[in-house]
């Protein structure tokens, strides 16, 4: 039996155990249609629902593991539903096709310099 939050850590869901904890405990990680608290030991059939971002997946539980690997090895204790694969590529074909208008922002605000002269170009006087 391994904790729900060494697995999600393990998994390479999270980064972190403690951004796993996090998570859990903020009601994004479902077990079996259930919120759970982090100390929730998991068993391969469980199905997990986590919400990242503007997305939700669904995960079957196939293996347990409480070390964290690589990538490939991390890929083979769980399998994604059809529905969330789906669901997944609808979400990025939209990201594709209707950005973040913030990640056009290429520098934040002009500095003490860039300020000055904007302000003489237009005029204002302080």
């Amino acid at each position: 039996m391994t904790r729900i939050d060494k697995w999600l850590w393990a998994a390479r869901f999270y980064k972190t155990r403690s951004l796993a904890q996090e998570a859990i405990e903020k009601g994004r990680v479902k077990v079996n249609r259930e919120h759970v608290k982090p100390a929730r030991t998991l068993k391969p059939g469980d199905s997990l629902q986590l919400s990242q971002g503007d997305s939700l997946r669904e995960i079957e539980v196939i293996a347990l593991s409480e070390q964290r690997g690589p990538a490939p090895e991390a890929q083979k204790l769980y399998r994604e539903t059809a529905a969330s694969l789906e669901a997944l590529a609808l979400a990025k074909e939209r990201r594709k096709l209707f950005p973040e208008p913030a990640h056009a922002i290429e520098q934040g605000r002009p500095t003490k310099q860039q300020r000055r002269a904007l302000d003489r170009l237009h005029g204002s006087s302080d």
